[in-house]
């Protein structure tokens, strides 16, 4: 994947991408914000409220003008600078509707050990982190249309990740999915607002479809989607057969317990992320009888897992 932060890269007739510069162990490179059309333009995920990736954005369409702004969910490497470029530029924000706050969700002690983690690399915290602000002037839903100028997008709603994630079709078989589908790896499916049976079910519904390339926020362009995503479901597949496994290995254990042998290969900067998942794993076994749990299965720090 060869860019430079700011550029503008040129990846198809009609199709433009800027990378916002935020690294981290979330989002690979940077946020990736794409540009459809030429004149009239719409803007897709428009990134991190960064001031340098708004200058590049409005440099990236001097003298076109800006028709809809497009965002694909609530997480803040994706929305927050929406509502600045919307200011720039008059255009309205389609797109998602604002995020679930879920405040019926128990407090768990392990979002504050997260929230007061100090990476050694001072990266920010947007996995799971929403944008409360969020507001879109058009709230689209799963089969709306949206045209443009020389430009139509289907809209593919794909909870899992999150509640409100969407995915973009356009005519010409591209699919702008977001963190649905990444191009360098799975996503973070993390209750409450991520869901694992959600995001299986929205995966199988993209293998029904006849959409030839992707092109997600993170990571490169994915030119053999169906494989990419049989792939992904075959992954989860195994996670969860390794959980099941562990746990009659084992016994009772906490998701902290699990999370080192389930994910040996890994740095453990990674236990964390990979924790949600997990979590998100055993609630989907609890639901169709496959374990058992002690204490309230909506706390990860707290619920002891057990084979059913």
């Amino acid at each position: 994947m060869e860019f430079t932060y700011g550029a503008v890269d040129r990846l198809a007739p009609g199709l433009r991408r800027v990378i916002a510069e935020n690294p981290s162990k979330y989002t690979f490179r940077g946020s990736g914000t794409y540009l459809v059309g030429q004149g009239e333009v719409a803007v897709i995920d428009p990134g991190p409220d960064k001031e340098g990736h708004l200058t590049a954005l409005l440099a990236a369409v001097d003298g076109e003008q800006v028709t809809h702004i497009l965002v694909t969910h609530t997480h803040r490497d994706h929305s927050p600078l929406a509502r600045r470029l919307s200011a720039e530029t008059g255009a309205p924000i389609w797109g998602c509707g604002p995020h679930d706050p879920h405040d019926e969700w128990p407090h768990d002690p392990a979002d504050d050990e997260e929230a007061a983690e100090a990476d050694d690399d001072g990266e920010e915290r947007t996995e799971g982190g929403f944008d409360a602000d969020h507001a879109p002037d058009r709230r689209l839903t799963h089969g709306d249309v949206v045209d443009g100028s020389g430009w139509r997008i289907e809209v593919v709603h794909t909870p899992g990740h999150t509640s409100n994630h969407l995915c973009f079709a356009t005519a010409d078989g591209a699919l702008f999915s977001g963190d649905h589908v990444m191009g360098w790896s799975t996503s973070v499916i993390a209750p409450p607002d991520g869901d694992m049976a959600a995001y299986l079910a929205s995966l199988r519904l993209l293998l029904d479809r006849p959409d030839a390339i992707y092109y997600p926020t993170h990571g490169p362009p994915i030119t053999q989607p169906h494989a990419h995503v049989e792939a992904f479901v075959a992954h989860r597949m195994e996670r969860e057969k390794a959980i099941v496994a562990l746990l009659r290995e084992r016994g009772p254990s906490t998701i902290v317990e699990m999370v080192p042998t389930l994910y040996a290969d890994v740095h453990e900067r990674l236990y964390r992320p990979a924790a949600r998942s997990v979590h998100s794993h055993l609630r989907h076994l609890l639901d169709r009888g496959v374990v058992d749990v002690e204490g309230d299965p909506r706390i990860r720090s707290e619920a002891i897992w057990t084979p059913a």
